[in-house]
């Protein structure tokens, strides 16, 4: 393919397709990798990420190499450095400061930069797994602003530590998340996790979401109705 009508060439602006940073304390490194693979790969440049790809060479091999063998040796090598230069830039772009900082070497290759950020975030995987279970265990529902909030915190543990080698099932998830409801949830609660077999993670927070629709929606009822013992103002009759 001429490199001039690559599809990665296209991407003008990288946050189009990751649309958060990826951070050392954010903890989501395994959501943000899966984007940047399935971005690469839509774009065709998913061997720039491989690190068992072996680049071309600016030279050829043969030692009875005709010029035309070095020129289209050079022109292949240089439209590879190219795109990997444009992988390296999507890297950089997507990355905090400090990230950045820490990964960023002359002469790096996007290969290369893929791997330290897999190092750094698989790094002493013993010991992020035994803060990342304890966080997991003790999250709960009172800990955030809505059950969206919520479950989206205890997919993240649960990313996280398959990230460090630890996976959470569907069935210790759902179980978690349902440990981690207040008294409010109670009645549907106890239905999930007599549910055999345990639903899907994702059918668990959507039965949650519509009951904190349906509890918002009574209490606002609720709140615009009269009060009880007292007379609506509309059927006071006027003073004579």
């Amino acid at each position: 393919m001429d490199p001039k009508n690559h599809p990665a060439i296209t991407v003008t602006n990288i946050r189009n397709f990751i649309p958060f940073t990826l951070e050392m304390e954010n903890g989501q490194y395994t959501s943000w990798a899966e984007l940047f693979r399935i971005h690469c790969r839509a774009f065709q440049v998913g061997n720039h990420i491989d690190s068992s790809f072996k680049p071309p060479s600016a030279t050829p091999s043969s030692v009875t190499a005709t010029e035309a063998d070095k020129t289209k040796a050079t022109a292949e090598f240089e439209a590879w450095a190219r795109l990997d230069a444009i992988v390296l830039q999507w890297i950089y772009g997507t990355i905090s400061n400090d990230l950045l900082h820490t990964i960023l070497k002359p002469n790096t290759t996007a290969s290369q930069a893929w791997s330290a950020l897999e190092n750094i975030f698989q790094d002493n995987q013993s010991t992020r797994a035994v803060y990342l279970d304890s966080k997991f265990v003790s999250t709960r529902l009172d800990q955030h602003p809505n059950i969206s909030s919520y479950c989206q915190a205890m997919k993240m543990l649960a990313d996280q530590l398959a990230n460090v080698g630890n996976p959470v099932s569907n069935q210790r998830l759902v179980l978690q998340v349902i440990a981690g409801l207040n008294e409010s949830y109670e009645g549907l609660a106890m239905i999930i996790q007599q549910t055999t077999p345990l639903p899907d993670f994702y059918d668990v927070r959507s039965k949650l979401i519509m009951e904190e629709a349906r509890k918002a929606h009574q209490a606002a009822a609720s709140a615009a109705s009269p009060i009880s013992g007292f007379p609506d103002a509309d059927s006071i009759p006027p003073m004579q």
